[in-house]
């Protein structure tokens, strides 16, 4: 029985992709912070008040003898790299870390163990600036902050965004009713994503 051969080129540009997803997965370590884009309600909802293609971020530690997500959602956890990629729209994501130098042990295992704080704590709706619940640019701006000293942007005001979207005004009238927290607090995905901290493509 004959065995079908791939097309030379077909094969190719089957090993091109794979190594590319390989290399990029091999490529990250601790402290790289990743960015993707979900299916969620309040994704789209984001995406349009921040005018950014991403609406979650989380932060690479070590857990377990792998590398692991530490992730904002209901509740805070560790999720598995690849299962954290599987999450996002068709499987795809960006990854950033600190420009011009590398995060010592010290700063990694501080940083790791002020994630570790706030483990199980609820997903904050609300996007409010304590430590009650969290959601998920808070908690890596928070981590990099507390555990480094690294402030990687400046915090906005909720009014600074474009809320004038009807999908936007919808969710915000459905959480805040008339008393929306316009001088709140607040980082993005998107405020992250363009931090002069941060570097991609390594």
């Amino acid at each position: 029985m004959k065995r079908k051969i791939m097309p030379i080129g077909l094969l190719a540009l089957a090993i091109l992709i794979f190594s590319f997803a390989f290399q990029t997965k091999t490529d990250l370590k601790p402290g790289d912070i990743v960015f993707q884009d979900s299916y969620s309600r309040q994704s789209q909802a984001i995406k349009l008040a921040t005018h950014s293609q991403f609406s979650h971020v989380g932060i690479v530690f070590k857990k377990d003898g792998k590398l692991q997500v530490l992730e904002g959602v209901q509740p805070v956890k560790y999720t598995p790299l690849d299962q954290w990629i599987r999450h996002g729209k068709n499987n795809s994501y960006e990854v950033k870390r600190l420009k011009g130098r590398t995060l010592s042990s010290t700063e990694l295992a501080k940083m790791q163990r002020y994630g570790e704080q706030l483990l199980n704590k609820n997903y904050d709706i609300f996007f409010n600036w304590s430590n009650e619940e969290i959601y998920c640019s808070e908690l890596v701006w928070k981590i990099y902050k507390e555990g480094a000293g690294i402030e990687l942007c400046p915090t906005k005001k909720l009014k600074s965004f474009d809320l004038d979207h009807a999908i936007v005004k919808t969710i915000m009238k459905e959480r805040y009713g008339n008393n929306v927290p316009y001088e709140e607090p607040v980082v993005a995905p998107s405020d992250l994503y363009e931090s002069t901290f941060l570097v991609s493509g390594f």
